[in-house]
């Protein structure tokens, strides 16, 4: 592979001796990932059922290595039905040392393609708040469907520039991952065209985004929460130059360890023009010490009493502005739903084992969605999902979302229609076809099934006569 000159001249005085291992990487093929969602499996399950053969990524209790020249899992129904996420192994790292715990209100700010995101929004187990963002409206779009595969419904999806979250969300998240934009030099051997783009934008283009959006971030973080700062690219100058940028302009914050691995190395303050020893706890991965991609990350949290960041901010104190949004929030959910549940989705709830409370239903037209408790005012905000899309009401009907039926569980829904992933059916139902289901049904059944694929749920089907008319959301179906 041809790498830029003045690349391999960076990556010498980066690497010295070992430049020759390096180098040798890109001869050797990229290695393929998978992450479980433990949402919905266990990792001892899924290793049981996986349909094709994996190996434990060390460093990432949920992450297997698979054989991407021979296999196609993004074909599989286990795919379709959210049990794993096809992600590249370094690129794990970052949502698995973000020490994100269930009631957290946490924000991954650049989030597409949802990677990381599902998995923040899975250790959350359905308590607290997932802000994905992401600038991009198209990319925005695929990051919506990832989380919804995966069944996170406590989410706020949004398409803004990060720096107009601010004045909504000042000091309001516990837990915020960065995952960067960059140069992406980490990338070279998995994607070729990164190279031709590093040439057109290199490290002094990014770096200068990347000291906006950390310090907009750090804006927005409680005191006493933590920021996960990552790249996929080697050079200091988007990496531990980026920390020492935010810890120049907010004292307040200082560098955590982060949980080691043997293929790990520690930051290089050296690299800095006002070298820093704390950087040394920031981690850098390059692809001759692990299997997988080059990556870099920083943990760090940020001190302070709310009084004294209160003064870096020109916002007033997150806490008085998001306990009066959400006070105004809750009231508006209570006008609206007069604290009753409309009688047709009480109808479609009894056949669920949820109790739906009715403060978070919020009903605009005909879409009836869950709301996340806690979440603030967002109107002027562009977004494209708040809380759990339930579903719709029609001529005083009840028409289930696909985001329901991901998020939930076959022992949920008392009424299933559940087939092996060998049943040639199971491709059929997610090709929208109509299936003839009458051997797994009772003579006269109708109504709204959960469609299932060795017990995990799908989507929706409609049965009658023994027939099943498919409900999968059109968007979402297999091709060819």
């Amino acid at each position: 592979m041809n790498l830029p000159v003045s690349f391999e001249e960076k990556m010498q005085s980066l690497l010295g001796e070992e430049m020759d291992a390096y180098l040798a990487c890109y001869e050797e093929p990229r290695y393929y990932g998978l992450r479980v969602n433990t949402g919905k499996i266990s990792v001892e399950e899924f290793r049981r059922i996986c349909p094709f053969e994996i190996t434990p990524i060390p460093w990432i209790e949920n992450g297997f290595y698979y054989d991407g020249e021979n296999t196609s899992p993004a074909k599989h129904p286990y795919y379709f039905a959210g049990l794993y996420y096809l992600q590249e192994p370094s690129a794990m790292t970052p949502a698995n040392r973000l020490p994100v715990e269930p009631g957290d209100k946490v924000l991954d700010l650049c989030a597409a393609p949802g990677g990381k995101a599902t998995e923040l929004g899975v250790r959350l187990k359905g308590e607290g708040l997932l802000a994905a963002n992401d600038i991009s409206s198209s990319r925005a779009k695929g990051l919506l469907k990832n989380i919804e595969v995966f069944g996170i419904g406590n989410i706020l999806v949004l398409s803004v520039e990060p720096g107009k979250l601010e004045s909504y969300f000042t000091e309001y998240f516990d837990k915020i991952l960065i995952d960067a934009p960059c140069s992406g030099e980490g990338m070279f051997r998995k994607d070729k065209k990164m190279v031709k783009a590093w040439e057109e934008h290199g490290p002094e283009y990014f770096c200068r985004i990347q000291k906006n959006i950390i310090l907009q971030a750090a804006r927005m973080l409680k005191p006493g929460g933590m920021l996960l700062y990552s790249t996929c690219t080697f050079d200091s100058r988007e990496n531990e130059s980026v920390i020492g940028y935010l810890k120049k302009q907010y004292p307040q914050f200082r560098v955590l360890e982060i949980a080691p691995y043997e293929g790990f190395r520690g930051g290089m303050p050296e690299t800095m023009e006002e070298p820093d020893d704390e950087i040394r706890k920031t981690i850098r991965i390059f692809p001759h010490c692990v299997k997988g991609e080059g990556h870099f990350l920083a943990l760090l949290q940020k001190g302070g009493s709310g009084e004294e960041v209160s003064e870096v901010s020109e916002d007033e104190g997150a806490a008085g502005k998001a306990d009066r949004r959400q006070i105004s929030k809750r009231e508006s959910f209570e006008k609206k739903s007069g604290r009753n549940i409309p009688e047709a989705i009480e109808d479609f709830f009894r056949n669920i084992s949820w109790s739906l409370d009715p403060s978070r239903l919020d009903i605009h037209g005909e879409r009836v969605y869950y709301m996340p408790e806690g979440l603030p005012e967002v109107r002027g905000l562009r977004f494209l999902r708040t809380g759990l899309l339930l579903g719709e009401l029609k001529k005083n009907r009840f028409e289930p979302s696909q985001a329901l039926a991901m998020s939930l569980k076959k022992e949920e829904y008392a009424c299933c229609i559940d087939m092996p992933a060998e049943d040639e059916r199971i491709l059929r139902y997610l090709k929208g076809e109509t299936l003839d289901v009458g051997a797994l049904a009772s003579a006269g059944e109708k109504g709204w099934r959960l469609v299932c694929v060795d017990g995990y749920p799908l989507g929706w089907g409609k049965l009658s006569g023994g027939l099943l008319k498919n409900k999968y959301l059109p968007g979402w179906r297999l091709c060819g």
